[in-house]
């Protein structure tokens, strides 16, 4: 029961990693207030958590406008007091007609959306829930950056590297920023993982392109969303009190 008492706001919590992590934090005593788009995919997994005997709440919001992301976290202090823990999860390379487009084909308003999605959403969340963690002197942060922040996704375009990359830049800022304030910031790089935005593109593969991909993880398969959540767990957790301003690579060892 790590999370006990503790509040966590979930971006993206309606499905993949988000929803993964939420129902970690969710059977382990924590209560999750869950943030997406999708109403509907919002109430399952709400449903799912408390079919459990967990704490979930569902508010359906944009995690990239800005006076949406504020209303958030007004009404959650409103109710639950406190936010104990902030997991951004909102991100993916998927959203543009050419995910892994090169550089002189990639244009502007696909740079635009994908820096804006992946990176934009990140900064809002913190930037509204900074000052509620201040309060309390204490607050644990988790963005998800991913391998292609690293430079290693041949298979990314450049706008979304740059995106991932930018986030873990912001993590090792923010730690060192909010440190003093008892709040700590760290990240998580993923591999491919097959989250429902994913899972498309996976089905869509043949058998040969798919071993390959196994091919290149030396666990030999590749991560599911809870092996995300996982690692983001144990970093929104007090097992990583002493933690702050890393990004942990989840790829099986790529």
């Amino acid at each position: 029961m790590r999370f006990q008492g503790r509040i966590a706001l979930v971006t993206a919590g309606g499905r993949g990693i988000g929803r993964a992590t939420a129902e970690i934090i969710g059977r382990e005593g924590g209560t999750v207030v869950l943030v997406d788009t999708d109403k509907a995919a919002l109430d399952e997994t709400t449903g799912a958590i408390r079919a459990r005997g967990g704490a979930a709440h569902a508010l359906a919001a944009d995690a990239l406008d800005a006076a949406q992301v504020e209303s958030v976290v007004r009404r959650t202090v409103q109710e639950h007091k406190r936010i104990d823990i902030l997991v951004n999860a909102v991100g993916g390379s998927t959203i543009i007609g050419k995910p892994a487009a090169p550089i002189d084909e990639l244009t502007l308003p696909d740079w635009q959306q994908l820096l804006h999605f992946n990176l934009t959403g990140t900064f809002l969340f913190c930037h509204a829930v900074v000052p509620v963690m201040k309060r309390q002197a204490a607050g644990k942060i988790v963005n998800i950056s991913s391998i292609a922040g690293r430079g290693l996704s041949a298979s990314s375009s450049a706008a979304y590297a740059t995106a991932k990359g930018g986030i873990i830049a912001l993590t090792r800022k923010l730690s060192l920023e909010l440190g003093p304030h008892g709040i700590n910031v760290n990240a998580i790089a993923p591999s491919l993982t097959l989250s429902p935005r994913l899972r498309p593109r996976w089905d869509g593969m043949s058998p040969i392109e798919q071993k390959a991909e196994v091919e290149r993880v030396p666990l030999r398969r590749i991560a599911e969303p809870v092996d995300q959540a996982r690692v983001i767990c144990f970093l929104a957790s007090s097992d990583a009190d002493f933690v702050t301003g890393v990004t942990i690579d989840v790829t099986g060892g790529q």
